[in-house]
């Protein structure tokens, strides 16, 4: 049995997890309350199955984790377990909290400082200890883009923020359908690459056709710490946002969610 011990804040990033758990190992052998505790089952009673059934018990750890009192009994209880046993207990750190003295005897898995991908694959590995990670199962996007509109169909503001752990590689391409001679688009606070501001034509994204100014921020994103654009129309036209394409890999680009704020 894989047990999941989490906070229902943290569960954005735990569930996607979660989820692919259980297409590798079968849901059955994954305890996550979402699926492990139903209406009517006693709360106490179904986490107690679950402490007793389990061989690796995933410790995702955070300040939401580290401030709950349930979450707390569930990871005492399970290090109490594993001492002198065969069990398992892996810490996964999923933002900046301090780790518990008693803990850092155990390597832990750190999603905070290496990214969901590296996490996710680490997390496979212990259970089987064979990389069958298939990234494609993989739902879970750490980069958001914020938008609010100063001037309706004029002025906005753009926030691009990673919302658990640290993104090393800052390149974006913010797609619009206007001309270049018709938008603005300053990074203000920012050290830019040479090449920021490269206007692109002709980008097809799911059969829709778009324009794009390309930037390289000289930082990595990381929680807290947004990198803001300033994007506005200087022209009669509209200005027409339609999004962001972060970089993921050499020639490989991905849009990102975006919320109106």
């Amino acid at each position: 049995m894989i047990f999941l011990s989490h906070n229902y804040k943290d569960k954005p990033i735990v569930e996607p997890i979660a989820n692919l758990l259980s297409e590798v190992f079968g849901r059955d052998s994954v305890f996550y309350d979402s699926w492990s505790i139903q209406p009517g089952d006693g709360i106490i009673e179904k986490m107690n199955e679950g402490l007793e059934k389990f061989k690796y018990f995933f410790f995702f750890i955070s300040k939401n984790s580290l401030s709950s009192n349930m979450v707390k009994l569930e990871w005492q209880n399970a290090l109490y377990k594993t001492i002198n046993s065969g069990l398992k207990l892996i810490p996964v750190k999923l933002d900046d909290c301090l780790i518990p003295a008693i803990l850092l005897q155990s390597i832990y898995i750190d999603i905070f400082g290496k990214g969901m991908d590296y996490g996710v694959r680490q997390i496979v590995d212990v259970v089987n200890n064979t990389n069958t990670y298939n990234n494609e199962l993989q739902t879970y996007e750490n980069l958001r883009g914020y938008v609010k509109e100063i001037i309706k169909n004029k002025h906005i503001i753009l926030e691009v923020r990673a919302e658990t752990y640290l993104e090393p590689i800052s390149r974006y391409v913010i797609l619009v359908k206007n001309l270049k001679n018709e938008i603005d688009i300053n990074v203000p606070s920012e050290i830019l690459m040479p090449t920021n501001g490269n206007f692109l034509t002709d980008i097809n994204i799911d059969g829709k056709i778009y324009n794009g100014l390309y930037f390289y921020i000289s930082r990595p994103t990381v929680p807290n710490y947004p990198i803001r654009f300033d994007i506005r129309k200087i022209a009669d036209a509209n200005l027409e946002f339609h999004g962001v394409l972060r970089s993921i890999g050499e020639n490989k680009v991905r849009l990102i969610p975006i919320s109106y704020i």
